[in-house]
């Protein structure tokens, strides 16, 4: 692939289109790099009975914090090593069990060859991210991920930008593969990111949002209009859920469903609840995430605030409310 170096005359708007190109082209052209290499620096990881440690310095070394921190979230449990402060003694992290893995895209660095001996001493495999194959790192790498690319989209070519981005997506391919050659499902995934929405929609469920206890409000279906408006109150509800004598749900009453009733008819607290409340309310059972039970709320034809939570009798457990569950952070 032939590449035009960007004219001085460009546009800021023409160099700033050169410059997707050139990184999005970058990016493509790895896949052709999906080699035996590539699977024996998966196998490594795989095999790895101790951590992977990833260095690199400058630029590189921002993508190497990165995908530590990809390849921890991931199941690889991985720790960045400051080449400058790996000479100071920083090395003792680093053991025989361990996977090296070292990003310089000129294989080169002052800093990076200089962990280079300790780390052939402790005999940890060494994976190198390169753009030289024939460079210092790459001679004496056991795995070399070739991430090489034509120019950088910088218009000078100097600024590290389409390597930098060869290096962080090839990173992330190496990471997922290795996530899913491990088995790592998505409730591991919820385990190493418990705060925030993320964390959240993995992890909480149904169970952790309804109402229940004193919070929900029954009535029997031979209870007065008054009544439930009282039970609702006290549980600081919007809805009661309306059983019969031996528990069983056989609708919902909502406070909005009174107000329309006392609209027609300004005696009806002295109605029985049999006279408003829905006999047909959508209801929940088991215990599904609570993302999935936003899902639910979000797909059915109609809106609603309140879903009775009924056990396998059919006796309400429970009532999860739309407001709580955007209330809790999942989306």
């Amino acid at each position: 692939m032939t590449y035009s170096v960007p004219s001085e005359k460009m546009t800021p708007l023409a160099i700033a289109q050169d410059v997707l190109k050139t990184e999005a082209d970058a990016v493509a052209r790895l896949s052709e790099r999906l080699n035996e290499e590539f699977e024996s620096a998966i196998s490594l990881l795989i095999q790895c009975p101790g951590k992977l440690i990833i260095s690199g310095v400058g630029k590189s070394g921002a993508i190497a914090r990165k995908l530590t921190g990809t390849f921890s979230s991931t199941g690889t449990p991985a720790l960045f090593l400051h080449p400058a402060e790996a000479v100071h003694g920083d090395l003792g992290t680093v053991t025989s069990s361990d996977v090296a893995m070292l990003l310089s895209y000129s294989g080169e660095s002052d800093e990076i060859l200089g962990v280079l001996p300790a780390l052939k001493r402790l005999n940890a495999p060494l994976i190198a991210m390169t753009g030289r194959r024939d460079s210092s790192l790459g001679q004496m790498a056991d795995v070399i991920l070739d991430v090489s690319v034509e120019r950088e989209a910088c218009p000078h070519n100097l600024a590290p930008t389409a390597s930098t981005t060869a290096m962080l997506a090839f990173g992330d391919a190496l990471a997922l593969a290795v996530m899913t050659a491990r088995g790592f499902t998505p409730d591991d995934f919820a385990l190493n990111h418990p705060a925030g929405a993320l964390g959240k929609r993995l992890l909480l469920r149904l169970s952790d949002v309804m109402r229940s206890g004193d919070s929900l409000a029954i009535v029997r279906h031979d209870s007065r209009l008054r009544d439930a408006l009282f039970a609702i109150t006290k549980a600081g509800a919007g809805a009661a859920c309306v059983v019969d004598n031996e528990g069983k749900l056989l609708g919902l009453l909502t406070d909005g469903d009174i107000r329309r009733r006392l609209l027609a008819d300004e005696t009806a607290l002295n109605l029985p609840v049999g006279s408003a409340f829905n006999q047909s309310p959508f209801t929940l059972s088991g215990n599904p995430l609570a993302y999935e039970v936003l899902q639910t709320f979000q797909s059915l034809p109609v809106k609603i605030g309140d879903m009775p939570v009924l056990d396998e009798e059919g006796r309400p457990i429970g009532i999860v409310t739309l407001k709580d569950l955007l209330r809790v952070g999942i989306v």
